[in-house]
């Protein structure tokens, strides 16, 4: 069984990996179970450059092979912020709830059609070998009026999904992986790791 480890502190990352990758021969260990404490500083300008950079360097301090993600919302209104920034808006510390609300007072008078929106999510994978991959998916919508739904993390409960007439914190995690940016993402390494594993 191989071993992946997942570069990420996020337990809701995490869950939905492991359910994705839950049909292959692979262990998945987030960083705290691997009992890896560094900070990558992420400074790059895109989502596949701070996804590479954390994936290659959690590989070497682990020597297996690594995946990492970077991913976040863009909006079209505001010049695609928050981008690559959208963990650090308004500080990392920040709940997301304070996030949220922010987001939507800037959008209050936006009409609909000016509120498109996307999550975009890039995974990269290092392998100790110096093989690199990576893959990127997006899921397209609007920004909400308000903040709905219970579950998922992050920006999900502003973001409404047209395909499913909901928010994405109103699904279940099985829809949600189903039409996310990081499931549609996931499944692309997945195809990437039977290919490279074999």
């Amino acid at each position: 069984m191989e071993t992946i480890i997942f570069a990420t502190k996020n337990k809701g990352k995490i869950r939905e990996i492991t359910a994705i990758l839950a049909d292959m021969d692979v262990k998945v260990l987030s960083m705290e179970e691997a009992g890896i404490t560094i900070d990558v500083v992420e400074d790059g300008t895109t989502f596949a450059e701070n996804a590479m950079k954390k994936a290659e360097e959690i590989m070497k301090v682990s020597g297996k092979l690594t995946l990492a993600d970077d991913s976040g919302l863009e909006i079209d209104y505001l010049d695609k912020a928050p981008g690559v920034y959208s963990s650090r808006f308004m500080g990392e510390d920040t709940p997301y709830t304070v996030k949220n609300a922010a987001i939507l007072e800037k959008l209050k008078d936006v009409p609909e059609e000016k509120r498109t929106a996307r999550f975009v999510s890039c995974i990269a994978a290092a392998f100790p070998d110096g093989r690199k991959r990576s893959c990127q998916d997006t899921i397209e919508g609007i920004i909400g009026y308000e903040s709905k739904g219970s579950n998922g993390f992050g920006y999900d409960p502003i973001f409404f999904s047209p395909e499913k007439g909901k928010y994405l914190a109103e699904l279940s995690a099985e829809e949600k992986n189903a039409i996310s940016h990081r499931g549609k993402a996931l499944r692309k390494m997945k195809e990437i790791l039977k290919e490279e594993l074999c």
